[in-house]
């Protein structure tokens, strides 16, 4: 096995993540009791999204979404969901940032340690800076979930 054949079979398994959780989001559900909420829209292509989040403490709870757009948008917004749970929210704007450079450039050297596993959670994304025009489907969910963080109620893509 060469380490293209160990390249292809990572991408082939991201490729999968990312169809799954595309296809079958695990936390797509607009929760009834929250604690705040923003939309995103990128008109560009057609991707919308609206996240609700539950706080728990000084420390997210829960968080809800409702997507319409491609399986990355998606993807994205449930893994987002899934990874953010029980972190502070310094904790969620450091991983966005972390997050936001990993879509861009594939990689993200200057990532905190302490965001090791979460951003090992969402290296399935990484691919997406191969095709700049995504990069904004991936990072979408999470400026809605910023702009709920802070208060507004909606947020863009950029």
């Amino acid at each position: 096995m060469t380490p293209s054949d160990n390249f292809d079979d990572l991408r082939d398994l991201y490729q999968e993540v990312i169809l799954d959780h595309g296809r079958r989001p695990r936390h797509a559900v607009r929760l009834e009791d929250f604690d705040t909420t923003a939309k995103g829209d990128n008109p560009m292509c057609g991707d919308r999204v609206q996240v609700w989040v539950k706080f728990d403490s000084d420390t997210i709870g829960r968080v809800g979404f409702e997507a319409r757009g491609c399986a990355i948008s998606i993807a994205s917004a449930d893994l987002m969901a899934e990874t953010v749970q029980h972190r502070t929210k310094a904790d969620t704007r450091k991983l966005f940032e972390s997050f936001r450079e990993m879509a861009r450039t594939g990689t993200c050297p200057a990532c905190d340690a302490a965001l090791d596993e979460p951003i090992e959670r969402l290296k399935p994304l990484a691919g997406v800076h191969e095709y700049p025009s995504r990069v904004k489907c991936a990072t979408l969910p999470w400026h809605a979930l910023i702009a709920a963080l802070n208060g507004a109620k909606e947020a863009s893509s950029e």
